[in-house]
């Protein structure tokens, strides 16, 4: 650590809190949000291609190129998902200002699955990533798993550590010292050296950029926390020099390419060639949002990595402004929509707004501030300007626009306005945000895409919705599903009918109906005129769904159940396919895998199973599940032994009785969680009834777990705690 560092570490150990959050905190860090997405999606089509194949083949880079390049705009991406998963740490392991880099590692393993989410899985000695994590596997912990000692400087300073750091930033507001200091407690559980202090440098100066408008007192305020011998503060005076000598970007990234290039930094991508280009952008592009793109994404090597961190720091910086008044539109397309694939597979289908205030609440818990919950805590509410939360407009309904809009009635507050015409009976307008794998993201290429639906038959939506004072005509409005159905092939399934007069407003409310085991993927509202009007405006304020669910998981009847059934469940198990007689069939290798549906909206909810066996060291069910490594399991097994086990980053036993083994016999196991309690039952006997007052884990999915061998289990049933 750096003498700053160290001064940094005693004022954070003495005050116990970071500075306070600035008044428009959630606003700024909302602009950094949309700024990261924004960047990746732009860069992404092309990562990787040199400066002159960007110019032969697309030319200046200044907006979206997806189309042309046949590839889809809103994908999953690493730099998306490891920005906003590790971050996790914070709230995972409630220690704030204290959190360890062993601690960011544990959150590693809790949340990636192995050879399917969030890196490049490139292998040992090739990837830094994947070197990083399986030294965390075998039992290095943080910080040596990422470091030089023990990968070697190149693999140790590749780019993975500055393109995962931007939420360290922002949940440091005014504070760079306390942003440098957390980024590099968890960049070193993968990288080392120069790949450290570039990711401080981008974290310090996204931190400062709350209170400081200036890019040269930024620059400096970050310089001044790493080494002043170090490569990456060399590399920036080179091209701050520069830039005050030459007015063309060009020329200066051609100074950039001969003096910092890819020949000089070897590696798969390395930080220092990646980390010049985005201060080429920042003094080149000023303030302009789309210069500053431009700039960096034609540049060329790893485009979306760097458009991502340009995007985020300009979008703190300079606010919304700086996005909506660059004279192209950069949010309509995206609409917030963003992946975040992990073992928590009900926080993967996810929008800006949503980790926004994750990212806020974080910031404000280091802060000893009380969280933020818009609109008591709706899960979609609109709050900052021009937010849709993945709100769209359905292409086969009538025609209509969606945007955010204040609502009526003068309060300052804001929500969706569906703006409707020639929306008759037979062809209503639709508003819908997706709750699982939509079908434009199934045969998605890339990064896979592993998610669980968020919403579930017999949890129960609600909506406020209000109807414009200026309609000439009653509107019918009604909630609306989607979901998938036999051969995965989309469906419509409705609400009951509410008619609603102009400038009246109502509150909606709807269990969902079972779907037949099919997952659904979108919930919003559908609008129609009555009396035979098709126009005006209604605005959704909020929209969310509460309780448990009430499901019968698994292959659904008929002869095409299709394949999404299966791919609701999250697989962190070596196996899980679809062609065998019972609906599930996991194997895990080594190690302990689970097989899990759900998310943090479940609390106390009981799951039901018959599992059985031919060989496996342990296997069962689970309830609470928050990833790999954070779960209540009840477990069964050849050493005839019963278990009721908490998994929170290490395993421990919390009863346990003797149950007589037979292999190939089905068992049926029950677990339920209800406050603090757990009980279980194997074959309707009640074996455990135990409290868990220590660090209890509050909400989560349920499981199958597997433990070496092969689990088998027909229909996996979850409903309410009794």
């Amino acid at each position: 650590m750096t003498p700053e560092l160290d001064q940094a570490a005693a004022k954070v150990g003495s005050t116990g809190a970071a500075r306070p959050t600035p008044p428009d905190y959630a606003e700024r860090v909302y602009a950094g949000v949309l700024g990261k997405l924004i960047g990746v999606y732009l860069g992404r089509p092309f990562e990787g291609w040199t400066y002159d194949r960007i110019m032969a083949e697309l030319g200046e880079v200044d907006g979206y190129v997806h189309e042309r390049l046949g590839a889809p705009l809103v994908v999953t991406d690493d730099d998306i998902t490891g920005t906003f998963t590790f971050l996790r740490a914070l709230a995972d392991h409630g220690t704030g200002l204290d959190l360890t880099p062993a601690q960011v590692g544990e959150t590693w393993l809790n949340y990636v699955v192995e050879r399917r989410t969030i890196f490049w899985w490139g292998g040992l000695g090739n990837s830094t990533e994947h070197t990083a994590y399986l030294r965390l596997k075998h039992g290095v912990p943080a910080p040596a798993s990422g470091a030089i000692a023990t990968n070697g400087r190149t693999i140790a300073e590749q780019i993975g550590a500055q393109i995962f750091i931007d939420g360290w930033g922002m949940v440091a507001p005014g504070d760079p010292e306390l942003a440098a200091d957390l980024a590099r407690r968890a960049a070193s559980v993968s990288h080392d050296g120069a790949a450290v202090h570039g990711a401080q440098v981008i974290a310090a100066m996204e931190a400062q950029a709350f209170i400081e408008p200036d890019l040269g007192k930024l620059l400096d305020t970050a310089l001044g926390l790493i080494p002043p011998d170090s490569i990456i503060r060399r590399l920036v005076d080179d091209v701050r020099g520069w830039h005050t000598a030459e007015p063309d970007w060009r020329r200066t990234r051609e100074r950039i390419a001969a003096d910092y290039g890819y020949d000089t930094y070897r590696g798969a991508c390395h930080m220092v060639p990646n980390h010049a280009l985005i201060h080429l952008a920042l003094l080149y592009g000023g303030d302009d949002f789309r210069r500053a793109l431009t700039i960096v994404n034609t540049a060329g090597w790893d485009t979306d990595c760097n458009a991502g961190n340009v995007g985020c720091l300009l979008g703190i910086k300079n606010g919304l402004a700086t996005i909506d008044g660059s004279g192209y539109d950069w949010r309509g397309p995206v609409a917030d929509r963003m992946y975040l694939p992990t073992a928590d597979g009900g926080r993967a289908v996810t929008d800006a707004v949503t980790e926004t205030y994750h990212v806020v609440n974080a910031g404000r818990s280091l802060a000893g501030e009380p969280p933020l919950a818009p609109k008591g805590g709706a899960r979609f509410h609109f709050t900052p300007p021009g937010s849709v939360q993945g709100f769209t407009g359905d292409p086969a309904g009538a025609p209509s626009i969606v945007e955010n809009a204040p609502l009526p009635g003068g309060t300052g507050e804001r929500g969706l306005a569906i703006r409707y015409r020639d929306a008759g009976p037979g062809a209503p307008a639709r508003a819908t945000t997706a709750t699982f794998t939509p079908p434009d993201a199934v045969a998605m290429r890339g990064y896979e895409l592993l998610a669980s639906p968020t919403l579930h038959p017999g949890q129960t939506v609600t909506a406020r919705v209000m109807a414009d004072g200026g309609n000439r005509a009653p509107a019918r409005l009604r909630l609306v599903l989607r979901a998938y159905g036999p051969g995965d092939r989309p469906r419509v399934l409705p609400g009951p009918d509410t008619v609603m007069a102009p400038g009246t407003d109502r509150t909606l409310t709807w269990a969902v109906p079972d779907t037949g085991g099919y997952p659904i993927f979108a919930v919003g509202v559908e609008v129609s005129g009555a009396d035979g009007d098709g126009s005006g405006t209604v605005y959704l304020d909020r929209l969310g769904w509460d309780g448990a669910p009430s499901v019968v998981l698994g292959r659904p009847a008929g002869d095409d159940p299709g394949e999404l059934w299966r791919r609701a469940w999250v697989a962190g198990v070596d196996q899980f396919e679809g062609r065998w007689p019972e609906p599930y069939r996991v194997v895990q290798n080594g190690g302990t895998g689970l097989l899990s549906q759900g998310g943090r909206s479940w609390d106390d909810v009981r799951v039901e199973a018959p599992v059985w066996s031919f060989l496996m060291r342990t296997g069962g069910i689970a309830v609470r599940v928050q990833g790999l490594r954070r779960y209540y399991a009840l477990l069964v097994g050849p050493d005839g032994v019963a278990k009721l086990v908490k998994a929170r980053d290490g395993e421990v036993t919390l009863a346990e009785a003797p149950l007589p083994w037979e292999a190939g016999r089905p068992y049926r196991l029950a677990l339920q969680a209800r406050g603090d309690r757990l009980d279980a039952w194997v074959d309707g006997r009640h074996l455990f009834g135990v409290e868990d007052t220590e660090r209890p884990l509050t909400d989560g999915g349920v499981a199958l777990v597997c433990t070496e061998g092969c689990l088998s289990a027909d229909a996996v049933t979850v409903g309410p705690a009794a």
